[in-house]
């Protein structure tokens, strides 16, 4: 099996749990994981960008191949619009090699990680009812450059599976949170940031939040990530599929939550720039 984006947050987790179902696994990243050895049995860094890298790890008749690799953050990296071309450049340079390399050498199953930043803006302006279920990605309008490129890769992998025969998976991945993700590098998603922020906060005082924190959000732990991500793999399903949650929760509360854990008192300090959509949320009806 391979798992490309493996040196990264849900890449590295899912690394350890089929090796713990006693699968052979090679990972390959441009980066090893930040917070803990990798699991696999063997790690190859290098630049999935070059195709000639990609042709020569990725090996024939592959059983499974996981695609998590993506030039990507949180909010203050996604839409500050200061990244857009790498995003777009870098994230579809891979996917084209992926997608090329896998027809070449018949690879037997293919996951690929897309994200709810596909869904579009206009259907996401209620916080409280936001519109996410899978056939609403069309008419397409994201609110990222992000969610484009993640659309676009969509529509590259499933011209592929069309063509040559991949038998393919693709997640739209809703806002994973848990242990080993990015915590302070600028491309930390809400859960880590508020984390981090209370943590280093004397109570009474306050920390920062972009806009006024009605915006609402679901969080996907990832052991459950994981286990659903293995569940389509294994399954007889093709096509796009939402994994994440029901339960909305907006940015105020979950600063609430997390402050009620760490027994402080926090105060709320809103600020301006882009908080993304106004609710989002894996609604089914």
């Amino acid at each position: 099996m391979i798992v490309l984006g493996a040196g990264g947050f849900i890449g590295g987790h899912l690394v350890k749990h089929l090796k713990l179902e006693g699968n052979k696994v090679l990972g390959i990243d441009i980066k090893l994981p930040l917070y803990e050895k990798s699991y696999a049995d063997k790690f190859v860094i290098g630049d999935l960008r070059d195709l000639s890298f990609a042709r020569n790890l990725i090996f024939d008749d592959c059983d499974e191949l996981y695609q998590f690799a993506a030039d990507m953050g949180g909010a203050g990296y996604v839409f500050s619009g200061h990244h857009d071309a790498e995003i777009l450049t870098n994230s579809a340079l891979i996917n084209l090699n992926v997608d090329k390399v896998c027809a070449e050498k018949k690879v037997k199953k293919v996951f690929f990680a897309s994200s709810a930043y596909v869904y579009p803006e206009f259907n996401q302006t209620d916080p409280f009812n936001p519109i996410c279920t899978k056939s609403t990605a069309y008419p397409a309008m994201p609110d990222s450059n992000y969610g484009w490129e993640k659309l676009y890769a969509e529509r590259l992998f499933q011209s592929y599976s069309k063509n040559f025969g991949l038998d393919l998976k693709i997640a739209r991945l809703h806002n994973v949170y848990g242990i080993h993700c990015d915590y302070e590098n600028g491309r930390e998603k809400a859960p880590a940031a508020i984390c981090r922020k209370i943590s280093k906060l004397k109570s009474g005082h306050s920390i920062e939040i972009l806009g006024n924190g009605s915006q609402t959000r679901t969080f996907l732990q990832i052991k459950d990530c994981i286990d659903v991500i293995l569940l389509l793999m294994r399954s007889e399903y093709n096509g796009s599929y939402n994994i994440g949650s029901e339960e909305l929760i907006s940015i105020n509360k979950l600063v609430n939550l997390i402050s009620v854990i760490a027994k402080k008192e926090v105060c709320i300090d809103s600020i301006d720039g882009h908080v993304g959509v106004k609710g989002e949320c894996l609604i089914t009806h």
